[in-house]
């Protein structure tokens, strides 16, 4: 495959892939964590409104949800790419990091959770991808 197409491959399937498991993480959230007695996650207002009655525990799935996003990732995009694959692992880091400081941005969240998920969550998890794809593509050689 021509290698141009395959790095395009390689951002796209980790683009896809990593907004998949992040969505699917948040969407069974609530029956893991189950949210405060009273809040409604629903809607955009239910979250603004109900921001006040969140607990540290509320906050572990969305860390998660971005973290193992970023991770799968990452590290599919690096298996994928022809070449530079810890260039392409870093693009998914930072365009997840480019949505993550949207999120902040739009719903309300303790400061240390803003920190923490934007300091850890995103470019960390890129190059633990990449360092898991390249293990992983030497072992097989």
């Amino acid at each position: 495959m021509n290698p141009i197409v395959r790095n395009i491959l390689a951002v796209v399937v980790g683009l896809i892939s990593g907004g998949i498991v992040n969505m699917s993480l948040i969407t069974v959230s609530g029956s893991i964590i189950p949210p405060p007695e009273g809040a409604d996650f629903s809607t955009t207002e239910g979250l603004l409104a109900s921001a006040d009655l969140m607990e540290p525990k509320h906050f572990i799935m969305p860390f998660l949800a971005h973290a193992l996003g970023t991770l799968l990732g990452a590290f599919l995009a690096a298996l994928i790419a022809a070449n530079r694959k810890l260039i392409f692992a870093m693009v998914i880091g930072v365009v997840t990091l480019i949505g993550g400081i949207g999120a902040v941005m739009m719903i309300p969240a303790p400061m240390w959770f803003n920190v923490l998920d934007l300091t850890m969550a995103y470019i960390p998890m890129a190059f633990i991808g990449w360092k898991l794809a390249t293990m992983s593509k030497n072992s097989t050689n």
